[in-house]
């Protein structure tokens, strides 16, 4: 889910910055040091399959965009399913790096992490530039069931189902596996329906429907 991620990808150029002419981009992009090539492909294709879709955005706009040879891409990225992927994975980083983060802050409660997690959740898809999950939309681009964006989107749905399963034994529920499955239906039907809901009421909605779930799952109604 992200980054998310659930998260918003960075633009090819920086706000408020005023692009290089491409002569001189692509000048800059021979000198610059490897991993900076790389990192600025990635940025530049994970800014535009998130805004427009995987499908959508083929490599010739990536390396326009990115001001950089198309042998370059190929270099660090040998085809565009490799650049999907890395796409998911850093998005995945970011996820679950700032899951992680929260769940730090309540190690000893989770209920309380349960909740922090629906608020940061809730304010993710209050932006004004949310699209949705990243695992999620992608998915749904590829029928394929073996396509290797597909496997990390799949990747992704059974971490997070393996960690509210974590987070429901602690809190000590009769049946821990059945309330996993809700809270994940629950975070995953708000990500891909954040059109729903307006900024301010996503998370209140999300910390509501969470404490029912917890209710019934503690009362064994599960």
């Amino acid at each position: 889910m992200a980054a998310h991620s659930f998260s918003h990808p960075l633009p090819a150029t920086a706000p408020g910055t005023r692009p290089k002419p491409a002569s001189r981009r692509a000048a800059t992009a021979s000198s610059e040091p490897v991993q900076d090539v790389r990192e600025r492909i990635l940025d530049t294709a994970s800014g535009l399959f998130y805004q427009r879709g995987v499908r959508a955005v083929g490599v010739d706009l990536v390396v326009a965009e990115a001001a950089v040879a198309k042998t370059s891409l190929y270099r660090y990225f040998p085809t565009k399913d490799d650049l999907i992927v890395a796409f998911l994975e850093r998005e995945d980083v970011d996820f679950w790096g700032l899951w992680d983060a929260v769940a730090a802050q309540h190690a000893n409660d989770p209920a309380a992490e349960l909740q922090a997690h629906m608020q940061w959740i809730g304010e993710r898809l209050g932006r004004s530039n949310y699209r949705g999950c990243p695992q999620i939309n992608v998915a749904a681009e590829f029928a394929e069931q073996d396509h290797p964006a597909r496997l990390v989107a799949r990747q992704h749905m059974v971490t997070l189902r393996g960690r509210l399963h974590g987070i429901a034994q602690r809190l000590g529920v009769p049946q821990p596996e059945a309330l996993a499955a809700q809270l994940a239906v629950l975070i995953n039907g708000a990500f891909v329906s954040s059109g729903l809901l307006s900024g301010e009421e996503a998370t209140p909605v999300l910390q509501a429907a969470v404490q029912a779930l917890l209710a019934g799952a503690q009362a064994g109604n599960t």
